[in-house]
C-alpha cells in the first residue's frame, strides 16, 4: 500500500492536477476571506468555508476522474493487479494519496484563522471544528469520487457523472422542497432507488441472482410497507433527500455546533463508497 501511495503521489505533483485543485480552493477560500473577513469585518471564519463549499462541486470531480479510470484506459490495471497487494490495498493507497493531497490546501488555509485572530475576536474552536468538518465532507466525496472512476475507463464521463452526482446533493434540499411528499410519489423513487441499487451490485459483483433477488426483496417489503401503512411513506422522499445531503450536515459546525452525528454519517458514506470501489476493482480482476 505504502508503494501505491508514494507512486500515485509522486504523479500528480509531476502533473497539474494537484495544482488546480489546491489553486481553485485556496483561491475560492481567499476570496471568501477578503469579501467576508476583511471588507465586512465579520470575524466568522467559518462562513467563508460555508460560501467555498460550493467549490467542491468541480474540483472534487477534478482530483479523482483519473484516479482508477486512467489505470482502466491504459490498462496499466492489469499490472496492479500482478502485484503481491490486495485490492483493498490498492483502494486505500489511491485514496489516501487524495487525502495528502486535499490536505496541503486545507493546511494553508487552517492558518487563516489565526491571522485574522490577530487583527480581531475569532472564535477558533467553530472555525477549527468548522475546518475539521469539511475536511471529513471532502473526504467523504473524494471516496465517492474514486467509485464513480472506478465504473468507466472514461475520465471526462467519470468527471462529467461525479459533477452531475455532487451539484445534486449540494441542491437536494432545496430541491426538497418541491418534489412531491405524498405516498406515492415516496413509493415511486423508493422503487427507482431499489433497481438503481440493484443494478449497482449487478455491475460490482456480476452476480445477476444476488442483484436480482435484494431487488425483489427489497420491492417486496415496499409493498408490504405501502399496503399496511401508507401513511408512513408520506413526506418520506423530501425526509431522505434532506438527510442524505452532505453540505447541510456541514452547516451545523458553521452554527457553532459539533455534531457527533454529521462525523459518523461522513465515515459511513467513506467506508460505503470504498468498500464498492474495491468491490468493482475485485470483479474486473478475477474477469
Amino acid at each position: 500500500m505504502t508503494a501505491i501511495l508514494k507512486h500515485e503521489l509522486r504523479s500528480y505533483f509531476h502533473s497539474f492536477t494537484v495544482y488546480v485543485f489546491g489553486a481553485f480552493l485556496l483561491a475560492v477560500v481567499g476570496f471568501g476571506a477578503m469579501l467576508f473577513n476583511m471588507e465586512a469585518a465579520v470575524s466568522n471564519f467559518e462562513y467563508v468555508l460555508q460560501f467555498g463549499d460550493i467549490i467542491f462541486v468541480v474540483i472534487v470531480p477534478i482530483l479523482t476522474m483519473r484516479v482508477i479510470a486512467e489505470e482502466r484506459k491504459q490498462k496499466t490495471d492489469q499490472l496492479l493487479y500482478s502485484l503481491p497487494i490486495t485490492t483493498t490495498q490498492i483502494i486505500l493507497g489511491k485514496y489516501l494519496s487524495l487525502l495528502v493531497v486535499y490536505l496541503i490546501p486545507l493546511a494553508i488555509i487552517s492558518v487563516y484563522p489565526l491571522i485574522f485572530a490577530q487583527f480581531g475576536d475569532v472564535y477558533l474552536p467553530t472555525s477549527y471544528g468548522s475546518l475539521l468538518a469539511i475536511f471529513v465532507m471532502g473526504a467523504a466525496l473524494v471516496a465517492l469520487g474514486v467509485f464513480i472512476s472506478c465504473l468507466t475507463d472514461n475520465q471526462g464521463l467519470a468527471g462529467g457523472i461525479g459533477i452531475a452526482v455532487i451539484l445534486f446533493n449540494y441542491y437536494s434540499v432545496s430541491l426538497s422542497e418541491y418534489v412531491s411528499s405524498n405516498a406515492f410519489g415516496s413509493v415511486a423513487a423508493l422503487a427507482v432507488l431499489i433497481l438503481a441499487l440493484g443494478a449497482i451490485i449487478r455491475y460490482v459483483t456480476g452476480n445477476e441472482t444476488v442483484a436480482y433477488s435484494a431487488a425483489l426483496v427489497l420491492l417486496a417489503l415496499l409493498c408490504a410497507v405501502t399496503f399496511f401503512s401508507s401513511s408512513s411513506l408520506e413526506g418520506l422522499l423530501p425526509a431522505i433527500m434532506k438527510q442524505l445531503s452532505l453540505f447541510e450536515r456541514f452547516n451545523t459546525f458553521v452554527n457553532g455546533v459539533f455534531d457527533l452525528t454529521a462525523i459518523v454519517y461522513y465515515l459511513s458514506v467513506i467506508g460505503f463508497f470504498l468498500f464498492l470501489s474495491v468491490q468493482s476493482l475485485e470483479k474486473r480482476r478475477y474477469n
